[in-house]
């Protein structure tokens, strides 16, 4: 049977006043007149309710003698101390209250109709172990107490989570054995105790509704939203101070005494190596493992047994052993966990791992010299401060390996993984020159010599104009409305200044038709924020004809620009969504071209994306470079941007509007030298001659051909612009290959660029894509292009 208080328990529940009845009749023999009369009322007003005493097993049972609960718990829930206090009665381990002073009904009321009472990470099967933990001591007397912290988490009336620590007084219970509630050996206890998580087996123990329950608990509640005892162990745990201090492992100590309530609790830690699966001794004054027991290092497998090893390992659960003389035993001495620690006298211990979700970062191990102290019930009693643990071992570990990636950081910020290995050897030479006494040691430079680059981009075409354009329309629908509202005021209200508004909307109007300018939108935006919107809030309040127009007006209105945001809304959402599929795309395709060969890569967002590849002998450790791989390299950037046209226009209902794309590769035949700039984080070409390189990059996206006002990029075409009459052949042979794959189509042409400031004489090859469904082979090869040539 469930009781219609709630969740099911080991407990049949009846609330049940008897005995705070039995303390009234106590004090009708008081010497005090008052508390006698006062006794005599509240018995006198329960009488007639035998029920209340007997015990109510339903809601609806108890929601008929509400009045009487008023007289007798008035002592309880003191009327001046209502509006102060946080306390409710209730019944144990269940979220149904049944009565509550006035501040704790405010903050549920503050917390919503939907809210829901509920203990803070205790799942039913929790409850119903803790309850089986109260049988276990007050019924059968075995020594055991589920002492965890119970919170309520309640939002305010912000929206703000409070927390309230829970309290209980279970002065008015009682607690008896029901006819089939079995026996519970002492064997039992301990088969309990070492299996806290097996939630059948303690329904199988302790039967649900096997135990009868009378009374009812009063719960007390404190706000600990900034509980200064947990803000203690996160300090002492992950403060670098604390850490470092001689004393932080007996402060550490001390704290899990006291959280546990044993006197000779010890601490140590191991932390996992998951390439070597080892376990590790960590470095530090007075720090243990008691797992490894003065070795540096072990195999995870030479340390667990296979049990051990898949719940510590693999699930990131507790272990624990509440007898480990008893289970040393039992596995006949070849468990080298439990040999270990019997072998250094410990008689229990708990092995908790540390994990920041599925990466183990290490293992906490809790250790006694007495058995069934520490066991499965409190090894969960952990659970509250295992974060700040993690967030612990997480920093250590990150201060032990990534002094050098802290360097290369500070001076370089993060780096691509084809050079990394260069801003190492330069760190390691900056962390010697500090142990040498340098006390001023510098970064050295970082210049990587003979790299072919490579330079190509996908762009929205005329990105400019179709931003403003989406501004222009998004202005003149604003304008629009505001011109209509005016109009209607005008109607109701005419006044000179009024009217001299709507002429001023109507000129923007005029203008924004006739010719948008660079500041048109920031003279219209300061018109209507500064002028036009306090106009409209002021005749909303005094005409109340007028508000429901206003206030659709204001729906309209996008709070982040504080203007309508809809034409432009779309043109940034597709902007967005183009950068994101394409970099996608791009960053996918990488992958291959890093197995051709390794090499630098670098891409960023712009109205669109760029990117910048070098390949070279000195990007890698390798020494085998040949231009071969820069030719594959080359044939990949060319396929993988005709890729990227097809992966757009294939697509192109999906983005909010429809805008063009173009593509152009930059070929530039001769190796140059590139430096990390310090000062701007990134790589940049070395040298006078190479900065040409640069700043075509940057000019010949906008060029035209010559003698014409036609862009050198168009849609639906690849562009590569080069200089030298070699790379003309060479992209030729690639062209005419990626033609007799489908890939381009054959209206290939030369056109010529007019001159840029300090750049003559360059071309550009100009060839349409085939837009089609994806080949059977993702990309081809040189080998494939030389075959090809053969056949």
């Amino acid at each position: 049977m469930k009781n219609s208080f709630g969740r099911t328990t080991p407990f049949k529940l009846y609330i049940s006043f008897n005995k705070l009845m039995e303390f009234y009749e106590k004090q009708l023999h008081s010497d005090d007149k008052a508390e006698v009369e006062k006794a005599q009322r509240i018995l006198d007003a329960q009488k007639p309710y035998p029920i209340l005493r007997k015990g109510v097993e339903s809601v609806e049972e108890l929601e008929k003698h509400r009045d009487v609960l008023d007289v007798i718990l008035q002592d309880l829930f003191a009327s001046p101390l209502s509006k102060n206090e946080i306390k409710m009665a209730t019944l144990p381990f269940q979220n149904y209250r049944f009565y509550s002073t006035k501040r704790f009904r405010k903050i549920l009321n503050e917390a919503g109709e939907d809210f829901q009472l509920q203990i803070n990470h205790l799942s039913d099967d929790e409850y119903y172990k803790v309850a089986s933990t109260v049988i276990l001591r007050a019924v059968h007397g075995f020594d055991i107490s589920y002492k965890r912290s119970f919170i309520y988490q309640i939002p305010d009336s912000k929206g703000i989570t409070r927390h309230y620590k829970i309290l209980y007084n279970a002065d008015f219970i009682e607690i008896e054995k029901g006819q089939d509630a079995p026996e519970v050996s002492k064997a039992d206890f301990q088969e309990l105790l070492d299996n806290f998580d097996d939630i059948e087996l303690w329904k199988t123990k302790i039967p649900p509704h096997s135990y009868i329950f009378k009374g009812f608990i009063i719960a007390n509640m404190f706000d600990v939203t900034d509980d200064q005892s947990i803000s203690n162990i996160k300090t002492t745990l992950i403060s670098d101070g604390k850490r470092k201090d001689k004393d932080f492992i007996k402060n550490f100590r001390n704290i899990f005494r006291s959280l546990l309530g044993i006197e000779d609790l010890e601490v140590g830690f191991s932390t996992f190596n998951a390439p070597e699966n080892s376990l590790n001794r960590v470095f530090g004054e007075d720090i243990q493992s008691f797992l490894l027991n003065q070795r540096t290092t072990v195999d995870s497998s030479e340390v667990l047994c296979n049990v051990s090893y898949d719940v510590l390992m693999k699930k990131k659960e507790y272990y624990s052993i509440s007898d480990v003389d008893h289970y040393y035993q039992l596995s006949k001495g070849k468990s080298p966990q439990y040999a270990t620690l019997k072998v250094q006298g410990y008689k229990s211990a708990i092995l908790a791992p540390i994990a920041n979700g599925d990466q183990l970062l290490g293992i906490l191990e809790l250790v006694s010299k007495k058995p069934l102290v520490l066991h499965g019930v409190n090894a969960h009693r952990l659970t509250d401060v295992m974060p700040f643990i993690v967030s612990s071992v997480e920093r250590s570990k990150a201060e032990q390996e990534n002094l050098v990636e802290a360097i290369i950081q500070q001076e370089c910020t993060s780096v691509h993984s084809s050079v990394k290995w260069k801003f190492e050897e330069a760190a390691l030479e900056f962390i010697q020159e500090e142990y040498k006494g340098n006390k001023n040691p510098q970064f050295r430079d970082i210049v990587i010599n003979d790299v072919y680059p490579l330079y190509g981009q996908i762009d929205v075409k005329g990105s400019s104009g179709e931003r403003n354009e989406a501004t222009r329309k998004d202005l003149l629908l604003q304008l629009s409305l505001l011109r209509k509202i005016f109009e209607n005021i005008l109607q109701v209200e005419p006044m000179p200044f009024y009217e001299q508004v709507a002429h001023q909307i109507l000129s923007f109007e005029k203008e924004l038709e006739e010719n948008f300018k660079v500041d048109s939108e920031k003279q219209v935006y300061d018109f209507v924020v500064l002028r036009v919107n306090p106009i409209l809030e002021f005749v909303a309040t005094k005409h109340h004809d007028l508000k429901s127009e206003i206030n659709e007006y204001f729906s309209k209105i996008d709070s982040s620009v504080n203007l309508i945001y809809y034409h432009r809304k779309k043109f940034d959402q597709t902007i967005s969504l183009i950068n994101k599929r394409m970099s996608s795309f791009l960053d996918r395709r990488q992958k291959e071209a890093q197995a051709i060969y390794p090499h630098y890569f670098e891409r960023y967002k712009t109205d669109g994306v760029e990117h910048n590849m070098y390949i070279g002998n000195q990007i890698t450790k390798q020494d085998d470079f040949n231009e071969v791989y820069l030719y594959n390299l080359r044939l990949w950037q060319l396929q993988v941007m005709c890729e990227m046209e097809n992966e757009y226009y294939q697509n192109q209902d999906d983005y909010p509007l429809s805008l063009d794309v173009t593509s152009m590769i930059l070929v530039f035949g001769q190796p140059l030298s590139i430096r990390f700039r310090m000062d701007e984080k990134k790589f940049d070409v070395d040298g006078t001659y190479n900065a040409r390189y640069e700043v075509v990059k940057k000019r010949v996206d906008k060029a035209f051909i010559k003698g014409t006002e036609e862009r050198i990029t168009q849609k639906g075409k690849i562009t590569i612009v080069y200089s030298q009459k070699e790379d003309e052949l060479e992209y030729r042979n690639y062209i005419s290959f990626l033609q007799s794959k489908k890939i381009l189509d054959q209206d290939v042409e030369i056109v010529q660029l007019q001159d840029l400031q300090g750049l003559t004489g360059l071309k550009a090859l100009r060839v349409s894509v085939v837009y089609h469904n994806p080949d059977e082979k993702d990309f081809y090869t040189y080998q494939d292009l030389m075959k090809t040539i053969k056949d």
